[in-house]
Formats: structure tokens, sequence, C-alpha cells
């Protein structure tokens, strides 16, 4: 027998996320949701099973065939080893943006700013949490932030579609660009550049750390945010919380042939399995999947009688309070009583209307090619000889560069300290030296004077270190590209 229904992949995942799905899945069935369920296990048991990324290779076979999810909170293992579901799923289903609504529900849910109503989406699948760390030196250990522009195209577009379909009239920018004038910069870059394209949709940037303290001080100045990967989810945490609950967030992990749908809260497994927890940030997270569907009247129905439930005082624990809580329920009566009120609207919020919603589609990034000129390399290297004397260390590189190479710079920790450095700067044993060709003016220390280099240079001056026992741990090649520097100075240089 044929059906219209969509089906989807759901988990229950671990401590109480069991009891939050049972209680989510009740609410969509009684609303008359179009679903199907094809339920799978990650989390806690999967991961104690072996497979350390918390995912069964038959699991990821139906996240494939079913293309959404629903997946309530899991527990890592302590110990090391095991690796982030969520980050693994994000990753590898391409799912670049990551949206948390954030809304005060004042009076019944205790909040400072009683009109914050905002969004914050978040670039998914890039930035530190690439997870691409080495430890370089017994002192140093490095993580690499990598930004893509494709990357930020996506997330920028994506962030602006989203206040059009949702009729949000401006989106603000966050990154820390005055310090990372490269990563942060090309996100910023990039923003002002589509924003082009909007000109209906008001636009600001803030750096992040004012943004952040705007958000935590002064959240109802803000529509719609997009940001960067670390920061958003540091930021969104912090809206869900002057908010007044956590435990309400619900957030989208989109693609463009996959999506992922949850809440922003933990397992919680010191009230696993007493019926205590509050199953609104996973079943928002459903309402989500719901419209992104496009069953968006069915999740207006569940919206609005979730408000209704809200403002008739029927709460669980976590909301509870002596003004405005009637009636004090578990996990399985709330769900219950939000049924009871399905087909009813609130009187005290403003009820629900999502009309017959805006499918979100970006276009693919296109693809820039510029011209790569070779004109240096970056040499990092663990040395610990001399008291870590920099003018040691850089006269004994100076005459192993030669004859095809010269030593430009040495720096620690990103502060130059060969040659003429700043007497007294502390040293670790991790050091860059960084070479260019010995035709280049270093004198002039200007781009337009840095000659090109072959890969042959480079691969002959690792050679003559390596022979004279200089540990070589890592290089990065210098690039103009289209004429511009494509590499940071070392402060000071």
């Amino acid at each position: 027998m044929q059906t219209n229904k969509t089906k989807i992949t759901v988990a229950y995942g671990d401590g109480i996320g069991p009891e939050i799905m049972t209680a989510t899945l009740a609410i969509l069935n009684a609303a008359g949701a179009e679903l199907e369920y094809d339920v799978i296990e990650v989390g806690e048991k999967a991961y104690l099973k072996g497979h350390l990324t918390g995912i069964t290779p038959e699991s990821w076979d139906t996240l494939q065939r079913n293309k959404i999810f629903l997946k309530s909170p899991i527990t890592t293992p302590q110990g090391g080893g095991f690796n982030s579901l969520n980050v693994t799923i994000r990753k590898t289903l391409g799912l670049f943006a990551n949206v948390r609504p954030c809304k005060s529900f004042s009076p019944f849910v205790q909040s400072h700013f009683p009109k914050l109503d905002l969004v914050i989406v978040r670039e998914n699948e890039e930035d530190l949490y690439a997870g691409i760390e080495h430890q370089q030196t017994s002192e140093v250990v490095q993580c690499l932030k990598l930004i893509s522009r494709p990357g930020c195209e996506n997330i920028v577009r994506y962030a602006f579609e989203y206040a059009r379909a949702n009729n949000r009239k401006e989106v603000t920018c966050m990154s820390k660009d005055n310090i990372m004038k490269m990563t942060d910069g090309m996100f910023h870059r990039i923003f002002d550049e589509i924003a082009q394209e909007y000109p209906d949709i008001k636009t600001r940037h803030l750096i992040i750390d004012i943004g952040s303290a705007l958000l935590a001080d002064r959240p109802e100045g803000f529509q719609v945010i997009v940001t960067l990967n670390l920061y958003g989810d540091i930021i969104s945490d912090i809206a869900a919380e002057v908010a007044g609950s956590v435990g309400f967030g619900g957030s989208s992990n989109i693609g463009r042939n996959f999506a992922m749908f949850e809440a922003i809260h933990g397992s919680a497994p010191d009230i696993a399995g007493k019926d205590l927890a509050n199953p609104s940030g996973l079943l928002n997270g459903a309402c989500m999947m719901l419209v992104h569907l496009g069953q968006n009247k069915i999740a207006e129905r569940i919206q609005n009688a979730w408000l209704k439930t809200i403002e008739d005082g029927i709460h669980t624990g976590d909301i509870a309070s002596a003004d405005y809580t009637k009636q004090r329920v578990g996990t399985q009566a709330f769900a219950q009583a939000l049924i009871e009120r399905l087909g009813q609207k609130p009187t005290q919020f403003a009820p629900v209307d999502l009309g017959e919603g805006k499918l979100i589609n970006i276009k693919q990034p296109e693809q820039h090619t510029v011209n790569k000129q070779l004109v240096g390399v970056d040499v990092f290297i663990d040395w610990s000889e001399d008291n870590r004397n920099a003018n040691i260390l850089g006269d004994k590189i100076t005459a192993l560069a030669q004859p095809n190479m010269q030593l430009k710079i040495i720096d620690n920790r990103g502060v130059l300290v060969y040659p003429n450095g700043i007497k007294g700067v502390f040293c670790s044993n991790h050091w860059r030296c960084r070479f260019v060709s010995a035709d280049a003016n270093v004198e002039k220390n200007t781009v337009q004077t840095f000659a090109t280099i072959q890969h042959a240079d480079i691969y002959q001056l690792l050679q003559r270190l390596t022979e004279a026992g200089i540990d070589c741990i890592k290089t990065e090649n210098l690039y103009l590209l289209d004429g511009q520097r494509g590499y940071s100075l070392a402060q000071g240089e």
C-alpha cells in the first residue's frame, strides 16, 4: 500500500533521550504528522561496541537512505579515542548550517528580556572544529583553524535566505577579523559581498567579543546572527540561557541533501529514567523538521498547543515557579497535556502562524581561480639549545639557508625575535623561521620585492637543515595570490 508519508530516521539516544523522544513522537503522531520512522542505535551503546564515532555502518546506510534525522541527545563515554557523533554526522552529510532559534517565553519562563526573539545561524563544518591538532614540541600544541570560501558563502547566503523566508529584517555578522585578518577577514569580506544581493535586509558587523557582550546585555536588538563555528557554539548557549531555558532550545543542521534535528541540551544522565525531563527542546527541533519537510500546518498546530500548555501553567520541574505553575508534571504527562490542547491557540502568547512556508535553497558557490606565486617558506623547528638564544639560532640558520635561500625573520609564538628582536621576550622551544629567495630585497619588506622560488629550493633547504641536526617539525609555503600576500606577518615583522 502506497503512502505519502515521509520516512525519517530516529535515534532515541542516551540518558533522558528515550523519554523525550517517546513524548515527542507521541505528539507528532497525535498532531497528524505525515511521517514514518526507521529507528537506529547511536551513542553510548554503539561506542561501547567498538564504533569510535558512535554509529554503526548499518545506521549510516539508513541515514543515507532517509536523508532526514531526528536525534535525541547522546552520551560520549569518558576517556580518549571517542569522536564526537554530532561533528562526524555534520561533516559526513555536509550539514553546513546549524540554525538555533532563541525566544523568550516570559513571564511563564523567567527572563530579563521578554521581547527576545533571535536566530543564530552557525557555520557547522569548518573552523577549529575541523579537529586538526598536532603536538609539535614538548611545549607547544597546534590546532588548525580552517576556513574555506565555499563554506563562508554557503552559511552567509543561508542566513540571508533564512531571514527573507522568515520575514526578519536584519542580519548581523560576528567575527574576530581585527586579529585573524585572513580567516575571519575572509568571512567578513564574503558577508559584505553577499549582502549586496539582499538590499531589502539591513546588515551590520560586530567583533565577536563586543557582539557577545551585547547579546548577553541587549539581546532584543538582534534578529539573525551569522557567525563561524566556534563563536556560534558559544553565543547560541548564551542566547538560550538569557532567553530563560536551555531546555526549550531546538536546532536544525541543514545541508543540500540531508538534515538533522535535535535539542541543544545534553543527555542529562543524572535525571534519566525519572520522568523529569522537559521534552520541549526536542519537540521544537521536530517542529523545525516539519517546516523543513513542508508540513507547516502540523508544526503550527503543535507549537500553538505547546504555547497553550505553557500558559495554562502545565510545567515540568525545570521551569516550574510559584507564580505561574498550576500543575507540575513529568515528561509524559506534559506530552499528554499538550496533545489534549491540539487545535487550541494561546491567548497570552501570540499564536504561531507559519503560513505556507518557503523552502530555502541556496546556489552552489562558484569556483574561484587565482594566480599563485610561491615566494617563500616558513619552517617550524623544535630547538632548546644555548638557553634558547634567538641570535645564536638565527646566525646558525642564516648560514644554512644559502646559497638559494635567505632567512628573513625568526619569530616565537608570533613575536619577532630575530633579527633585532625585543630583548626579554619569553621563548618556547617552538620557532618559526621564514625563508625567502636569495634574490628578494628583505630590507624593503614588501611583497612586491619577493622573488619566486621553486619547490626544489625548499627541498634543498630542508635537507641542509636536517643534515645540520635541526629538527624541522612543519613547513608552510608562502604564496602571493593575484599579487596579494597570502600569509600573515609576525608581530614586529
